[in-house]
């Protein structure tokens, strides 16, 4: 089981969105058909399986579903996130009070199948492009409130971040030229404005928008919606003026012929809003009552 090894997460960073998604779940009454089928003493030892291969991630989410819903229940990680696992792998065994391990299972099984799944699929991308320079980036395509940890599991996929947010860096996109009045003037004002400390990119849909950013000093260009063949040429015009970024649309079944034309950079939204969750599931083994 390999994979690339991301530094995890702080909790602080963590315990909102559980918390959040507990809340949701537990409602006003809390788990009612555990409360109603389950002996309020009963204790089990399960085990969270990946029921298809695929690389992991959110493994300290969901401890923190357990945790967060009794600290008594105990879990034992068998992998990391970022690591590949095939299918039947054992993921972490969790053993406690039942009708608490229950309530708890479906929070902590959604973050991990929704990250597990953005990590599978950016590491399958990736794989696919390494005979290119081109590094995989995701974009701000994500789901309102998890941006933090869906950016995370693509770099746990082996991808790469593009801005986190508004303020990290400037894009100057199509809206902002238009509204600026002309792409030399966009550029002018955002050098005026970032100092050196913050990164500035110009997003263009054609060769001669290009040539115009080229020409204003822009240092990273974002190529929208572009052809392979006309991405060919502008990374042809940009050798040693510029870093190139494709974007727009792409996909598993394309990024390979994008990745030819020898881009820098290719940016997928898809990779957080179109991947599809991973199996995996909360499976049991054994249970006792301890008050025999």
């Amino acid at each position: 089981m390999t994979g690339k090894q991301e530094p995890a997460l702080n909790e602080v960073l963590l315990r909102p969105l559980v918390e959040a998604a507990l809340t949701e779940d537990l409602g006003r009454r809390g788990d009612v058909t555990s409360q109603a089928t389950i002996p309020a003493d009963m204790q089990a030892q399960l085990q969270i399986k990946a029921r298809q291969a695929g690389v992991i991630c959110g493994m300290d989410l969901a401890r923190l579903a357990f945790d967060m819903v009794d600290t008594q229940i105990g879990f034992d990680a068998q992998v990391a996130d970022g690591e590949r696992v095939e299918a039947g792998t054992v993921l972490a065994t969790v053993c406690g009070n039942a009708r608490h391990l229950l309530t708890a299972e479906r929070t902590a099984l959604n973050f991990m199948t929704h990250l597990s799944g953005i990590a599978t699929a950016t590491r399958q991308i990736v794989d696919s492009v390494t005979a290119y320079p081109a590094q995989i980036t995701c974009t701000r395509k994500t789901i309102p409130g998890l941006r933090t940890v869906q950016k995370y599991a693509v770099r746990c996929g082996g991808g790469r971040n593009h801005r986190l947010g508004l303020d990290d860096a400037i894009l100057i996109k199509d809206n902002h030229i238009a509204i600026a009045g002309d792409i030399a003037t966009a550029i002018k004002q955002a050098q005026d404005f970032a100092g050196h400390l913050i990164p500035i990119e110009v997003e263009v849909d054609t060769l001669a928008q290009l040539a115009q950013a080229l020409d204003a000093g822009a240092s990273l260009v974002l190529l929208d919606n572009m052809t392979p063949d006309i991405l060919a040429q502008a990374v042809a015009m940009c050798q040693g003026r510029a870093k190139t970024e494709a974007s727009g649309g792409i996909t598993p079944e394309t990024v390979q012929a994008v990745a030819q034309t020898g881009v820098d950079f290719i940016a997928m939204g898809y990779l957080t809003h179109s991947t599809t969750a991973l199996d995996i599931g909360l499976d049991f083994m054994v249970s006792d009552n301890t008050e025999n």
